[in-house]
């Protein structure tokens, strides 16, 4: 049959044009495979993104007792010391932690200069201090507006924030605020809404509504708030919603998270980050223990310990953290001097805050204080500094010009200089 029906190329014997066939097969072969590995590759960076977890704690945690420990020093406090799995020691009640430490690094040589709660907030959020002629864009705001691009798909806001509200998108708009849950991940009001008869009733008046409106010429108004209309109803009825269901878990998951708030949003950052969303704030709020500090402490640091301990395993297990840049803080430290109520003030002057993934250098600690912890010793960062950094782990530009309302220029990270240190 071959001989009878085969026809080679004019001017080519069969066994030629067969050793020609075979030698393209063999080819072939690798580029089909080069191919398949690009297609591979392919879905995988589609799938790969940049994100950050801000574990906010409100209130100003007492990071002389947590992070950057004096044993021994009349300033010292109650708690000891523990090894870890990095370069420092840490409080004993953090056990869970101080077994991922090689992948978060501390720096204890922040010195900044608001001890306000409001004004720090403020200012640790955005890099800025407030000014009251320039509403300035917070962490969340800037990372989403310059990662939001990386998940196309996305339906779900691309800044979350859990258990409480962050600081606003100041001049980058309201596209860039704060999508606010609690910490079952529900948004206020919003399961009234979501009741299948309640929400078709209520969609179709308002769309009766919207549409007589339009047809008035009532200006570009009417026709945005329709457009914001149709992209709400997208977003509470979008399958993505199922990021914030933490219950889904398996129960061991659950579990080793924690029982609490804190916990719930930290595993709900886990699940929000694989979904696409770029940033993600947590709320665990009660730390300023200005009564009682060592009190208090116990309380809180092993909830802080089970959880953020958890995530950061859950992480990196999943190949996440190598994207994701998880940082702890609040809005400044507090007293090396224990007052007479045994608990410590506002402090700004020498703090620590804790970074790791997406190029960070786990294991690290940058900078230190004297042996009372009343002053940093090495060269101090501010929280521009610190945004820097973080912006940089995240692939975005320190070159990052914006455009304020009033047409100033208005400088990424507030033209912040980038912790050195904290990366290899």
């Amino acid at each position: 049959m071959v001989n009878r029906f085969f026809r080679t190329p004019s001017g080519m014997s069969r066994r030629h044009f067969l050793e020609h066939l075979a030698g393209a097969s063999a080819l072939a072969l690798p580029a089909i495979n080069f191919t398949n590995a690009l297609a591979a590759n392919a879905k995988e960076m589609k799938r790969r993104h940049k994100s950050a977890i801000l574990l906010w704690m409100g209130g100003g945690p007492s990071t002389i007792d947590i992070w950057d420990m004096k044993p021994g020093a009349p300033t010292g406090g109650n708690f000891k010391p523990i090894d870890t799995t990095g370069d420092g020691q840490i409080c004993e009640h953090l056990p869970l932690l101080a077994k991922q430490m090689n992948h978060l690094a501390i720096v204890r040589s922040m010195s900044t200069r608001e001890a306000d709660h409001n004004r720090g907030r403020y200012y640790m959020h955005t890099g800025y201090v407030p000014n009251p002629t320039i509403e300035h864009p917070s962490y969340g705001a800037v990372v989403s507006h310059e990662l939001a691009s990386q998940a196309a798909d996305l339906e779900i806001p691309p800044f979350v924030s859990v258990g409480g509200g962050s600081v606003g998108p100041g001049f980058l708009g309201m596209t860039y605020a704060p999508f606010v849950v609690d910490a079952n991940g529900e948004v206020r009001n919003a399961n009234s809404w979501l009741k299948e008869d309640r929400l078709a009733q209520r969609m179709h008046m308002l769309a009766s509504v919207e549409k007589t409106f339009i047809a008035q010429n009532r200006g570009e108004a009417a026709i945005d708030h329709s457009k914001v209309l149709d992209k709400t109803l997208a977003l509470l009825t979008s399958k993505q919603m199922s990021a914030f269901k933490v219950n889904t878990e398996p129960k061991e998951v659950r579990e080793r998270y924690g029982n609490s708030g804190f916990a719930n949003g930290c595993l709900m950052a886990r699940r929000l980050v694989e979904q696409g969303v770029p940033f993600v704030e947590v709320d665990f709020g009660g730390w300023d223990n200005h009564n009682g500090v060592f009190n208090a402490l116990e309380r809180s640091l092993p909830i802080l310990d089970k959880a953020m301990s958890a995530l950061v395993e859950d992480l990196n297990q999943r190949g996440l953290l190598q994207d994701t840049v998880v940082l702890w803080m609040g809005e400044f430290g507090r007293t090396p001097r224990i007052n007479g109520t045994a608990g410590r003030d506002h402090f700004a002057s020498a703090w620590s805050v804790v970074a790791g993934g997406s190029g960070i250098k786990g294991g690290n600690v940058v900078g230190a204080t004297n042996a009372d912890g009343t002053e940093v010793t090495t060269d101090p960062y501010k929280s521009e500094d610190l945004m820097a950094s973080v912006l940089k782990a995240l692939g975005i530009s320190l070159e990052t010009t914006f455009t304020s309302k009033n047409n100033r220029p208005m400088k990424i990270a507030n033209s912040g200089h980038v912790i050195k240190e904290l990366f290899a």
